[in-house]
C-alpha cells in the first residue's frame, strides 16, 4: 500500500519534515517515491508547503495519508478539495419496519407429560 507520510530531515532539536509518498513497508526516513511537500513546525506560525497538484493526484490514485499528514492537508485546504472532487458521500438508507398489524403467533400445543412405560 502507498502512504503519504512525514520524513524527518533537519538538525538535532530543529526538525523539518518532508511530506513524501512511500511504500508502507519502507522505514520512516528510508526510500520514498516522491516528495510532495514540506512542514516546518518550529516557525511561528508553522510553515506548510504542498505541491497541490501532486498531492491531489496521489490521493486520487488511492494513497493513504497518515493521521498527521491528513491534519496538515486539512490546514492547507487540500483535503477539502479532495473530498469535494469525490462528490457527496452516499447516504445510508434506513430500513423501516412495516407498520401493519403484527402477525399473530400460534399458541404452542401443550406437551403431554411423558410417562415411563415398563
Amino acid at each position: 500500500m502507498v502512504r503519504i507520510r512525514l520524513r524527518r530531515v533537519g538538525k538535532r532539536k530543529q526538525p523539518v519534515y518532508r511530506v513524501v509518498v512511500a511504500d508502507s513497508h519502507s522505514p520512516r526516513d528510508g526510500r520514498f517515491i516522491e516528495v510532495i511537500g514540506q512542514y516546518k513546525p518550529l516557525l511561528n506560525p508553522s510553515e506548510i508547503v504542498f505541491d497541490q497538484d501532486k498531492a491531489l493526484e496521489w490521493l486520487r490514485k488511492g494513497a493513504q495519508p497518515s493521521a498527521s499528514v491528513t491534519a496538515l492537508l486539512k490546514r492547507a485546504g487540500i483535503w477539502t478539495e479532495f473530498v469535494k472532487d469525490k462528490g457527496p458521500a452516499p447516504k445510508k438508507v434506513k430500513k423501516h419496519k412495516k407498520t401493519g398489524p403484527a402477525p399473530q403467533a400460534a399458541e404452542p400445543e401443550p406437551v403431554a407429560a411423558a410417562t415411563p412405560s415398563e
